[in-house]
């Protein structure tokens, strides 16, 4: 077990209409500074198709991308012990603050992805905000249970909270 500690930056600005909650950066989105930064980690190809807009490469280009699009994206957890990317292996978790977005943001509906993310938003962060969250399913390589079909379908309930931004 190692203790994490969340070294992103949330992405969001005033613009922003929905909040897209993962559960803490793995290790490949630290050592390549942004979320969802495993290669196999389907998060980018799913909003790819459900926005229909190509994805930029870089870090600096997804920003730009979401920040146009009306995404904030963040994590439920400020630090945490886990064993690798394992969320099942989270114990004491420590919660990001969210008020920093939802003060600043019209944030129209908060999301989380994956069970655990879920679970952690419900149990630290539920009671700060008030705010139930819409649980979608995690877009890890490890969730081979859940297709790509599957995911984009599902990932699509996104697409009335972005419209007449």
């Amino acid at each position: 077990m190692e203790i994490v500690r969340h070294t992103l930056e949330p992405v969001y600005d005033a613009h922003s209409r929905i909040l897209l909650l993962g559960s803490i950066p793995s290790p490949k989105s630290r050592e390549t500074g942004f979320y969802y930064g495993h290669p196999r980690n389907r998060f980018w190809p799913v909003l790819e198709a459900v926005l229909h807009e190509k994805i930029p490469f870089s870090p600096d280009g997804k920003r730009e991308l979401l920040l146009r699009r009306g995404i904030a994206l963040w994590d439920v957890l400020q630090s945490c012990e886990i064993k690798g990317a394992e969320d099942g292996s989270i114990r004491q978790p420590e919660p990001n603050n969210l008020s920093r977005i939802l003060e600043q943001a019209a944030i129209r509906a908060i999301f989380t992805t994956g069970t655990k993310a879920a679970a952690l938003y419900r149990r630290l962060c539920f009671p700060q905000t008030g705010r139930e969250a819409i649980p979608l399913p995690s877009t890890s390589p490890a969730n081979c249970a859940c297709s790509f079909e599957e995911l984009c379908r599902r990932y699509r309930v996104l697409l009335p909270y972005l419209e007449g931004r």
